[in-house]
């Protein structure tokens, strides 16, 4: 595989050359001095690469790379108003694809296009799809309809905006209004629309469980186990045998603690603390051995890495391993022995680790602590809490101060830290969302952050300089382009991104730093991260820009997480001497197709829980139409401004529904300027609205502005005095939402009072 993946490589590094002219098979045969025997070869080699859209074949037959040919390869991404936009394989600005122009792609789907043109409203390059190389997506979640000939399914997902037509015959017993799973058998077409049959029924649209069963389908997450998965699973011993501890250090007398989340089962890390005789920290990070359980090649392994990752949403957790693995013998759980692998760091006070070892152990955790009672015993000195955890005070005062100083110096360094509000979604037993609030992190997620971070910096560095196959967390170097844009978005603001061509992190934390508290801090914070790359999984060391951080590794989340689980295998066998150099050419031979999985299965796991909380969060303001909120203008757009309530829901006031003036887009300050009253919308301004639509399906709330704290004639917008505080609002009377304006947004309007509440009131 490495051997073919190199000659295409040379073949690519060729055709790239500047003097290279499109050439035929029997020209690149006399060219690359090929022998007649290996013409085959060439051949079925240059028809993979063009299945892969790595070259192109002319109708004159002469080959070359897409882009010396006004061609572009990428990922289409669709856009719910029928255009889209492709996304470049090297990188390069985005190109505008035209409803007319995207020729049956589908989004997600890698594919070829022809640019075409300057686009003047857009002013990107425009382009034609023309050849879809490989397609996303063989089954589509959505929900069925049915007409007296035919049927068709209009997809969840609303970048994939075309409906998907069901024959008669092919409709296998649904009904109408039914969440549906379609293969589709019949691509799309320019003019005609994919065709399908149905070969799963979810349920019906509402029941309890079934839109989240939805999203779970819709992102490929494989849900049940395979038979021969969970057989394995459960021959899996309960509890740790005398035969498994004979070659481990035994830690079982040493002091630990697990701190997770209350409704955490998956517990995958322990940690113990003392102080040495010369002031030093040492630092106990405990992980569990979950390659003792799940041997390489077996089914466990296979589904594991099929699998990628565990996703967690609000009502269910759906699992890298099976429970019996997940929440039995691999997980920390107090009282019980447990195998883990251990690294003992001595720490200095600068933070700085002196030495560390690492090594197979056998332990058992005292204690299964939560966030909120470590954070009750540090920070509310809680009498209760403090004398039933009295053993282990002083181990949580030593974990609080070490915790502090290792941030200190990540800060130090430029570690890039993102404060967003997290929501925290409450369901009762039908999954129903009962309640939406802001999930605030404490010092106890500090101390297990700031351990984790450490730990898999000294694993990822130890195991680097031994030169052996590795798998590594990195986050490459943000595009100077990108880096100039959100510098220009600054400037608006009053803030100035040092050195932004060749950045380094620490002008992002400065930045950072400069806004925290600020109005606009989360549309900042937000822009910077879009601005950045992708952290993802590489066989190839790489630093990782958001941490400043020169090796990093996952190594601390084996039960929930593929990398960690075959980062252990390969240090446990370097750690016995059985690393030969068989093995390491197995290692590397496989790992660059794993870390690629990895992290298209990260993403797809981060996609669908976000999609899944959007959805809950609509849900839950779908019970409260018409009622009136507070919040803070978050983001400004060309039609219209996105408003965030203090429980993190956010929701679009339209321009369309500001009826009161004509506003224009000011894209470099995110300002919405009123042409006649010359009224101004920033990012930060408070205002009351109401709510008018939520709809889970499209994932979408709107509100309609009733009043705003922003009203000004001045030249800046500004909304504070002269001595920059901000001022009182000044009461206003309430502004009526003209029923007009609900019709135009498409909801609904509010029922009138009847007589007998107009009498009452």
């Amino acid at each position: 595989m490495n051997i073919m993946e190199e000659r295409k490589n040379r073949i690519l590094a060729f055709m790239r050359e500047e003097a290279y002219k499109p050439l035929m098979l029997s020209e690149l045969v006399t060219v690359l001095d090929v022998p007649t025997e290996d013409i085959p070869l060439l051949q079925s080699l240059l028809d993979e690469m063009e299945n892969e859209g790595l070259v192109i074949r002319t109708k004159k037959g002469r080959y070359g790379v897409p882009e010396r040919m006004g061609l572009i390869t990428g990922t289409f991404q669709g856009h719910v108003r029928g255009f889209g936009f492709l996304i470049p394989d090297n990188g390069d600005e985005d190109v505008f694809i035209p409803a007319n122009a995207i020729n049956g792609a589908m989004h997600g789907d890698r594919v070829m296009a022809r640019l075409t043109k300057l686009s003047a409203a857009a002013r990107k390059q425009e382009g034609e799809i023309i050849r879809v190389i490989s397609r996303a997506h063989k089954t589509v979640v959505g929900k069925f309809d049915l007409s007296d000939h035919f049927g068709f399914v209009t997809p969840d997902h609303v970048r994939l905006f075309r409906d998907i037509f069901i024959p008669k015959d092919c409709i296998n017993g649904a009904k109408k209004g039914q969440k549906v799973v379609v293969e589709i058998t019949k691509w799309p077409e320019a003019n005609r629309n994919a065709e399908g049959k149905i070969i799963e029924i979810l349920g019906d649209s509402g029941d309890p469980g079934v839109d989240i069963l939805s999203i779970i389908r819709a992102y490929n997450i494989p849900y049940e186990f395979p038979d021969e998965v969970l057989q394995e699973a459960r021959k899996a011993p309960q509890k740790v045998r005398e035969e498994d501890i004979q070659d481990r250090r035994d830690l079982r007398d040493l002091r630990m603690v697990t701190i997770d989340g209350e409704d955490a089962r998956d517990l995958d890390d322990a940690v113990s603390i003392e102080l040495l005789e010369n002031n030093n920290f040492r630092l106990g990070v405990h992980i569990a051995d979950v390659t003792h359980y799940v041997k390489e090649g077996s089914a466990l392994d296979q589904e594991a890495l099929r699998r990628g990752t565990s996703v967690y949403f609000p009502d269910r957790v759906v699992p890298m391993l099976p429970r019996e693995l997940s929440n039995g013998i691999c997980s920390l759980n107090a009282g019980e022995d447990r195998l883990a692998f251990s690294v003992m760091m001595e720490v200095d006070r600068n933070g700085k680790v002196l030495n560390h070892d690492i090594f197979k152990s056998v332990i058992h955790v005292r204690e299964r602590m939560t966030y909120t009672n470590v954070y009750k015993i540090l920070e509310e000195d809680d009498p209760a809490l403090k004398e039933r955890y009295k053993d282990h005070l002083e181990d949580f005062r030593l974990m609080k101060e070490l915790a502090l100083i290792l941030k200190e110096k990540r800060m130090k360094r430029g570690a890039v830290d993102f404060d967003f509000g997290e929501a925290k979604i409450i369901v009762d037993e039908k999954g129903k969302p009962v309640e939406v609030k802001k999930y605030e992190l404490n010092i106890a997620h500090n101390i297990i952050e700031e351990f984790m971070l450490l730990c898999n910096e000294v694993v990822s560095e130890h195991f680097y300089w031994l030169g052996i196959p590795f798998v590594y967390r990195i986050h490459e170097d943000p595009d100077p382009e990108k880096m100039e844009n959100l510098n220009r978005i600054l400037g608006s603001f009053g803030y100035h991104l040092k050195g932004y061509r060749d950045v380094h992190p620490k002008a992002l934390q400065e930045i950072l730093r400069q806004i925290k508290g600020t109005p606009e801090e989360k549309v900042i914070s937000t822009l910077m991260l879009r601005s950045l790359q992708k952290a993802r999984y590489s066989d190839v060391h790489n630093w990782h820009f958001g941490l400043a951080a020169e090796y990093y590794s996952h190594f601390t989340s084996p039960i929930r997480r593929y990398p960690d689980l075959i980062i252990h295998r390969i240090m446990k066998e370097q750690l016995s001497g059985r690393l030969d150099e068989k093995r390491i050419e197995h290692y590397r031979s496989i790992l660059p197709d794993i870390t690629k999985s990895n992290s298209e299965r990260e993403r797809a796991a981060e996609d669908a829980e976000r999609d899944c909380e959007d959805m809950l969060k609509a849900e839950y303001m779908k019970d409260r139409l018409g009622e009136e909120f507070e919040g803070i203008i978050s983001n400004v757009t060309a039609f219209g401004f996105f408003v965030e309530l203090d429980n993190t829901i956010e929701g679009l006031v339209r321009l369309s529904s500001l009826d009161d003036d004509y506003y224009t887009f000011d894209a470099d300050s995110l300002t919405l300027i009123g042409e006649r009253t010359r009224k101004r919308f920033r990012i930060g301004d408070r205002v009351r609205v109401q709510l008018v639509k939520a709809t889970p399906e499209t994932r979408q709330i709107d509100f309609v502005l009733l009043d705003s704290e922003n009203d000004t004639d001045d030249e800046t917008g500004s909304v504070k005095d002269a001595a920059g505080e901000q001022p009182k609002p000044k009461k206003k009377v309430k502004k009526a939402v003209d029923p007009r304006v609900l019709i135009h947004i498409g909801a609904k309007k509010p029922a009138a009072k009847s007589k007998k509440q107009k009498k009452r009131k």
